[in-house]
């Protein structure tokens, strides 16, 4: 909770998280609150705790108020979601109906989508004061340059007793002393840096690069000349620029990441356990492969390691069909605008306390109609009067902070997936976070699990072997009909009971199946 949030609202939503446990017979053991500390961040003691605690199975279910209390960014809220689900942790929303099927993970991304929207709103907001600010060239917080104060009236001053020193700096680099040795000398007479603590060779480094000493006002993308005063001539400044781009050395080369996007939703078709991502360098070149864990850790399968660009490009490719088909689009649509349909607990409670009071409001009335009128009776109708009143600004707020989303939203929403340049890594990986649930890899199919039910099909090699429009890292292409491909779309439910008979029967699923198989060892 923000600190512009009062103490009693964080109560409230303690309270209202207890009411819907109460309802749904849940037993909470802990709560772990972040006061004054905002959800567009994960840098939260308490809620780094509770990511803590879910790995020691002390708990199964985590309930929030809303979502955008549990994380306002969609990385945040899939990464740790990510990790609770590996703890076997659900996240559970007080007061917003999500539905436990497979179309409710499609709202709950939307939802998490309006949060984000709303934290950005607001950062945007407040970012054009700061832009007004800045353009009359005043403080807008943080650290303030060595050298430079600040008046009453948030302009930048130079302070009389460190801004020398900025100089000599600059001039003790003009005359060959290296940073390490300017830092030793200024720690040595005893001088601290903006912070109030000794020198460091990276205080040394901002200290010559900065623009500021020049006269530049600096904020964001905000560049004023000559907005503050200056420390630095220009040609000393410039000469400095000179040398350090002579001795700079060479930048060292960053190891290479991958990012092994469908890790914890690609399983082995023989043992139905993870595969996962690894690399190795062979003949100057970098390969990434998925791997099972069992073939990786004590060599009990024998399921052989897939290309990584391979199999997440087929995988990319039947998202980007079924995005594209208008009628499952027009089914997930219907689908979801039927679970948002369902009232929020809390908005259902108002409206009943509302139906009590009226009610309460109708028999007063009639009442004094009769001609029954006591003392009390003024006193009464005005408190019934006033909790209507109230009850309807609450049930208004309900209406606000929970949007219907509508039918247009929601088809506008889709097709923004199709305009996504599928070869940028945060474009694939949203598609694969919102539409897979996961994806099963024998050596003659692949079985997939996408975020929706009651649509399968089966899809022959020739036309997989259109993926190749995708990218330079497709499939290699065999020659059919080597391969079948059957699709299966269910419920997360549904298809993690499917896996886990899978894994303790060593037997398929009983879906659609076709004979026809590939040759022994699949394509690396």
């Amino acid at each position: 909770s923000s600190d512009n949030q009062r103490e009693e609202s964080i109560d409230g939503q303690i309270r209202e998280c207890k009411e819907f446990a109460e309802k749904n017979d849940i037993r909470i053991i802990d709560t772990y609150i972040d006061r004054a500390l905002s959800a567009k961040t994960d840098n939260r003691p308490s809620f780094q705790q509770m990511i803590k605690d879910s790995s020691k199975g002390l708990f199964d279910v985590i309930i929030v108020w809303k979502l955008d209390r549990f994380a306002r960014n969609r990385y945040d809220s899939a990464h740790y979601k990510n990790i609770l689900k590996k703890n076997g942790v659900k996240v559970i929303s007080a007061t917003e109906a999500i539905s436990s099927g497979a179309e409710g993970i499609l709202l709950e991304s939307m939802l998490e989508g309006y949060a984000e929207y709303y934290s950005a709103e607001l950062a945007e907001k407040i970012n054009r004061g700061l832009t007004e600010n800045a353009l009359k060239c005043k403080y807008n917080g943080g650290s303030v340059a060595f050298g430079y104060m600040i008046d009453d009236e948030q302009h930048f001053q130079i302070n009389p007793t460190l801004a020398p020193v900025v100089l000599n700096i600059f001039n003790d680099y003009i005359s060959g002393k290296t940073q390490k040795e300017i830092r030793d000398e200024l720690n040595n007479k005893g001088l601290k840096n903006a912070n109030g603590r000794e020198f460091t060779i990276n205080n040394i480094s901002k200290i010559l690069t900065n623009r500021r000493y020049v006269g530049n006002y600096i904020y964001k993308d905000v560049v004023i000349e000559n907005g503050i005063p200056t420390i630095v001539p220009n040609d000393v400044f410039d000469k400095v620029q000179e040398m350090i781009a002579v001795n700079k050395r060479a930048p060292s080369r960053h190891k290479a990441v991958d990012d092994y996007l469908l890790t914890t939703k690609l399983y082995c078709g023989k043992c139905k356990s993870f595969m996962v991502g690894e690399s190795g360098n062979a003949r100057g070149r970098r390969y990434s492969y998925y791997k099972c864990v069992n073939t990786k850790r004590n060599k009990t399968c024998d399921k052989k390691a897939v290309k990584k660009d391979w199999i997440e490009d087929i995988v990319i490719y039947q998202v980007i069909k079924f995005i594209n088909d208008d009628s499952l689009i027009e089914m997930l649509v219907n689908k979801i605008l039927s679970i948002q349909g369902k009232e929020s607990p809390m908005l259902k409670s108002l409206k009943k306390q509302l139906s009590q009071t009226d009610t309460a409001i109708e028999n007063m009335l009639n009442a004094i109609e009769q001609g029954i009128i006591t003392k009390s009776t003024k006193k009464r109708l005005d408190e019934l009067e006033i909790t209507k009143e109230n009850l309807e600004t609450e049930i208004a707020k309900e209406n606000i902070s929970h949007p219907l989303l509508t039918k247009e939203f929601l088809y506008s929403w889709f097709d923004g997936f199709k305009n996504f340049d599928v070869n940028k890594l945060k474009n694939r990986k949203m598609l694969i976070d919102t539409f897979v649930n996961s994806v099963v890899l024998y050596d003659d199919r692949i079985d997939f699990y996408f975020n929706f039910k009651d649509n399968a099909k089966s899809l022959t090699l020739s036309e997989l072997n259109t993926v190749s429009d995708l990218s330079s890292s497709s499939p290699p292409k065999l020659q059919p009909p080597y391969l079948v491909v059957v699709f299966c779309y269910g419920d997360e439910q549904c298809n993690r009971n499917r896996l886990l008979s899978m894994r303790n029967n060593r037997t398929a699923p009983s879906i659609a199946r076709c004979g026809v198989r590939l040759p022994p060892s699949p394509p690396k």
